[in-house]
């Protein structure tokens, strides 16, 4: 798991200094790659873009007074949104947990329908993330005078700064991961080295919800 545009998130109900160690498939269409352990812990990392303060109709990510399944972990509701006075940025979420989620399901058969990745704070790595698009703003370029000019200035984007479980921190040149919610990606064979890892996406996923946003 990895969070690109990361957004603090704090379980108040869970006890300070407390780390669970939670277990993971790895593939759940091929039962043979194995598990791993994940640290959970009172302070995490969400995408900012899972949250919502205003929730829209068909929203099933965080909003004040909603609940989703963090993935391979717990039930949480957003109780309280702490913005920067300045710039009013939402910049931590305050949640609490129902400890009697572990498995993702609640023991009154409550429906919770989102389910968000997300990386431990004190735990995760940082990472460079290079997400590619089409070189061409036009699918034949050299139909005008000068190619340049459908150039695609957009067909790079440098994140810095995004947050990963630290099972990543020693990711070899070449290794090739999906990352969930964000496509399939390979670290950098010329750039990336064990302990400062760089992932460049080969191949995005469909986003049901960006989808929803343009109409």
């Amino acid at each position: 798991m990895g969070v690109l545009r990361p957004l603090r998130l704090i379980i108040d109900n869970y006890p300070e200094g407390k780390i669970e160690e939670l277990v993971a498939i790895n593939n759940p269409e091929d039962a043979s790659m194995g598990t791993r352990k994940l640290p959970f812990s009172r302070e995490l990392y969400i995408e900012q873009d899972d949250f919502h303060e205003i929730a829209p109709k068909k929203w099933f990510r965080l909003a004040p007074g909603a609940e989703v399944r963090l993935k391979h972990a717990f039930i949480i509701k957003c109780v309280d949104v702490v913005k920067d006075p300045k710039s009013g940025e939402v910049i931590e979420l305050h949640c609490t947990y129902d400890p009697q989620t572990r498995s993702g399901e609640s023991a009154d058969g409550r429906k919770v329908k989102g389910t968000l990745h997300w990386v431990s704070a004190p735990h995760a790595i940082e990472a460079e993330v290079r997400l590619y698009d089409s070189l061409f703003t036009k699918e034949i370029p050299d139909a005008d005078p000068d190619f340049r000019d459908n150039i695609n200035p957009h067909s790079l984007e440098i994140i810095k700064g995004a947050k990963f479980e630290p099972g990543l921190r020693d990711a070899k040149p070449g290794n090739r991961y999906q990352f969930l919610r964000h496509g399939y990606f390979i670290a950098d064979i010329v750039d990336s080295k064990p302990g400062a890892p760089i992932f460049n996406r080969t191949v995005g996923l469909r986003d049901t919800w960006a989808k929803i946003e343009k109409k």
